[in-house]
């Protein structure tokens, strides 16, 4: 990924284990894009879904874009992933046969301007998990103190 970072799931990583990326396109709106432009947009708690032989992604926040008045778009409504047919039918294929879910990890714009999303193939963690995960960042970050004390 190089570009313009727009949004980023950090929350991500802490609850899923994250297996494999995709780079997907939106369609959007002209007012959803500039106020993309703004830097607003959260997709910490939206999650993409199957529609059909669709993916789209749900419960993003893109917020209104002030100056477009009543031609604004809705902030949470559901938006399409552009992927290839493969793609999706391999995702397809990981939500309904390993129990995976898709988490959106960030969103940003590419070299060429055109807003893209980050997704993954992931699977929860349980509380036993995320305890593990913790317990190894707080040991990788007091060896880094340790290491640099030392040397």
């Amino acid at each position: 990924m190089t570009g313009k970072l727009i949004a980023e799931n950090r929350r991500a990583r802490y609850d899923y284990f994250l297996e494999e990326t995709f780079e997907a396109g939106l369609a959007l709106t002209g007012t959803e894009v500039k106020a993309l432009r703004e830097g607003r947009a959260n997709i910490a708690e939206s999650y993409a879904a199957t529609e059909g032989r669709e993916i789209v992604l749900v419960n993003a926040n893109i917020p209104e874009y002030g100056p477009a008045n009543r031609f604004n778009h809705a902030p949470r409504r559901p938006r399409k992933l552009l992927l290839h047919r493969k793609e999706i039918d391999r995702l397809l294929g990981a939500v309904q046969r390993e129990g995976c879910t898709l988490i959106p990890t960030r969103l940003y714009f590419n070299d060429r301007g055109m807003v893209k999303l980050q997704l993954a193939i992931a699977k929860g963690k349980k509380m036993h998990d995320k305890r593990n995960t913790e317990a190894e960042r707080d040991w990788k970050r007091e060896q880094g103190r340790l290491m640099r004390d030392r040397g």
